[in-house]
């Protein structure tokens, strides 16, 4: 995978456009489904990153970018998720995180505004 362009809120990777967060499994990307998280907003200040939300657990790396400028809050529950199956957690501002895209077994949820 390749990433031709990134900016506040697009990423374009493989010539094709993102203009919203997206989750890379195995190499397949697909937009994230952050509507089950919304409900939290209040609480963070911004749509934070929870378990109930489609996050690619099926690898040894989980990268999570968190935005341009790291803003996107990851609660407590993905950590422990993490945790509990095995799987390292690493979280990068995005612009860091998609520099991994090729790195085996690893897959990604990556946050492109904020």
């Amino acid at each position: 995978m390749e990433v031709q362009e990134l900016s506040f809120g697009k990423i374009v990777i493989d010539g094709k456009v993102y203009d919203r967060d997206i989750v890379i499994s195995n190499g397949k990307t697909e937009f994230r489904e952050k509507s089950v998280s919304r409900m939290m907003k209040g609480k963070y200040g911004h749509t934070p990153l929870t378990i109930h939300e489609n996050i690619p657990w099926d690898c040894e790396i989980l990268i999570v970018g968190t935005g341009m400028y790291g803003s996107l809050p990851v609660t407590e529950d993905v950590y422990k998720k993490a945790k509990e199956l095995g799987v390292e957690l690493i979280l990068k501002r995005t612009k860091e995180a998609a520099k991994n895209l090729n790195t085996p077994d690893t897959n990604f949820v990556l946050h492109i505004t904020c």
